[in-house]
């Protein structure tokens, strides 16, 4: 008997050294476990040492009194190594009953010896007994379960001191919302093996929470953001992830941007602007500061200064065709063409709506353009009767003349400082601009505010007029967007370019320093709520109730938004929200600040 089993011993020991050789590598004798596992355990009464790192577990002991919705997302945003461990179990009713009994019974009997006494009952014993009472009562009806949560949270860092430190900042985050953290004196050992994935609570530190409470600690979601298609705008603050968002794949690809003077809201689009660029996506951009002059001439685009005496010209007539002979393009171009005349000339009624109409249909028709026909030229034809190749579009002059047949004093003479006037040489020229540039600058700072809003509407209406003609990825920017909500023809403008961009592949951009114009008018709330993509930045305190309103912010987000630093965002990505710090390489810096001391220091 001895025999077979000394034979045994040496048949396992022979198959323990076969898999024992099967492990090595190529370092001698060292086997593969103990190349990953630590040289050494040494249990100190507040942390481990393993190795070279130091490890340390602490446990939740106290908890708030009321807990609303991802309660414990600060651990998972918390930016050092941490490791989390969540043990959960359910707690039969038939034997929750009787001690929530006994604890009812006993806080009764506490307030009534202290009624007699006449003392004041505080809320350390109201709070207990009429939390305690309802979850009877619910837990009597079904409505809710009783659960035994233990948290434990384990840290690992490189020294003892940096332990330290980990902890005293983990403790300081975690009092803020009324969360109290203890070590596990002398049962380190203990806690790391509670923390690890193998489900053994050997700690045992548990509290009893009713199934609302333990169901608003789950799912623990992390704020990242990252998109593979994307382009990246900036460093996640939570937990310094990168932010890489493709705005074409969300449910339209326009955006907003709001934030105060000199947060670096021109200086994020133009991060922005470059990354797109070089994604291929074509970039039009209205700039009513000059602010995007250098980035122009950094990638060779086009940079188009339009002004009284500018050589280069928009015609507010003109308009590109996307369907056979352009039928229902002229009749939305004229719509969008009543808006900018009703600008130029200051408002206009209903009745003089329809006037405009019909003017500006005739003087299409006088120039060969039917709403029914293609385009059949009448004039224009050479010495032998030939017609011309290209489209004739009418000029303001030509309406001009129009509404002087109409005999339609009134509105001649509100329109006649553009025609005959001092700013008779703005708009009242054929188009000379071309757009197949990837990159499209229109500045039209050197207009004076009243004409910049007019422009404004012009070129918007122009490159939506091109867009149609010829859809691709493209993104359209119009900085300082305020200016286009002062008037309602531009905002009912600005409102419909950006519902219907979508059709045609285009993001619209719309930058701005007044959230309040955009927020508290209907049209600036319809742009807000098409925009998938909403960038907010630095807010005062008369902006952000509105900010929190319309965008549905949490308390932390509206504290983050009043004390950010420059460069500093709020992403809303659909339903998705992150805190970002915009970043931009030391090649992209120089071509996109506007930092006066940057620039002429």
């Amino acid at each position: 008997m001895f025999n077979l089993i000394k034979k045994r011993n040496k048949r396992r020991t022979s198959k323990k050294e076969v898999l024992k050789k099967s492990l090595q590598f190529n370092f001698g004798e060292q086997d593969q476990i103990d190349l990953i596992s630590y040289s050494g355990l040494k249990e100190e009464s507040s942390y481990l040492e393993m190795g070279d790192k130091f490890v340390r577990t602490l446990f939740i002991s106290g908890y708030p009194y009321v807990a609303s919705t991802g309660w414990l997302n600060m651990l998972i945003n918390f930016n050092h190594n941490v490791d989390v461990s969540y043990h959960i179990e359910q707690v039969d009713p038939l034997l929750a009953l009787p001690k929530l009994n006994r604890k009812i019974t006993e806080l009764e009997s506490t307030k009534r010896t202290m009624l007699k006494a006449g003392k004041v009952i505080g809320s350390e014993i109201t709070d207990p007994l009429e939390s305690a009472m309802e979850l009877k009562d619910k837990i009597q009806r079904g409505q809710e379960k009783l659960f035994q949560v233990s948290i434990y949270i384990t840290i690992t860092a490189d020294s003892v001191a940096d332990l330290n430190k980990i902890t005293t900042i983990l403790e300081t985050v975690m009092s803020t919302r009324l969360f109290y953290i203890k070590t596990a004196t002398f049962q380190q050992l203990e806690g790391l093996q509670s923390t690890l994935p193998r489900g053994e609570n050997l700690l045992s530190q548990k509290r009893n929470l009713d199934s609302s409470s333990a169901a608003l600690t789950f799912p623990f979601v992390s704020s990242e953001l990252v998109q593979e298609s994307g382009i990246l705008y900036g460093i996640n603050k939570s937990n310094n992830s990168l932010v890489i968002i493709d705005r074409f794949s969300l449910n339209n690809a326009n955006s907003i941007i709001f934030a105060q003077s000199g947060s670096g809201k021109s200086y994020t689009a133009k991060v922005e602007i470059l990354r797109q660029l070089m994604q291929g996506t074509k970039v039009i951009v209205i700039d009513p500061e000059r602010e995007y002059k250098q980035l122009a001439a950094s990638v060779s685009g086009t940079y188009i200064k339009l002004s009284a005496k500018s050589k280069e010209k928009i015609n507010p007539f003109d308009f590109s065709l996307s369907g056979k002979g352009g039928e229902n393009d002229l009749a939305e171009h004229i719509q969008d063409l009543t808006e900018i005349i009703s600008l130029m000339v200051g408002g206009l009624s209903g009745e003089e709506k329809a006037i405009i109409d019909k003017a500006i249909l005739q003087t299409y028709k006088d120039c060969g353009w039917s709403l029914h026909s293609s385009y059949v030229p009448k004039i224009n034809k050479d010495k032998r009767g030939r017609k011309p190749k290209t489209k004739s579009y009418p000029l303001l002059k030509d309406f001009y003349k129009t509404l002087k047949d109409m005999k339609q004093k009134d509105l001649c003479n509100r329109l006649e400082k553009f025609v005959k006037g001092s700013l008779s040489t703005v708009f009242d020229s054929q188009t000379n601009i071309e757009m197949e540039n990837r990159l499209v600058i229109f500045d039209i700072k050197d207009l004076n505010e009243s004409l910049r809003q007019i422009m404004m509407l012009v070129v918007a209406n122009f490159v939506h007029s091109q867009v149609k003609s010829k859809p691709c990825k493209r993104t359209l920017v119009i900085d300082e967007g305020w200016m286009l909500l002062q008037h309602e023809e531009s905002a009912r403008f600005l409102s419909g370019l950006v519902r219907r961009a979508r059709k045609y592949y285009l993001g619209v951009t719309i930058i701005s320093q007044q959230a309040n114009d955009f927020l508290s008018q209907e049209y600036g709330r319809a742009i807000a709520s098409q925009s998938s993509l909403r960038i907010l930045m630095k807010q005062d305190t008369t902006t952000i109730k509105k900010v929190s309103s319309e965008f549905n912010l949490s308390e932390y987000e509206q504290r983050f938004l009043l004390t950010c630093d420059k460069g500093e965002a709020l992403i809303i990505a659909d339903q998705n929200h992150v805190a970002l710090k915009v970043v931009a390489s030391e090649k992209e810096h120089p071509l996109l600040t506007t930092d006066p001391k940057e620039i002429y220091l």
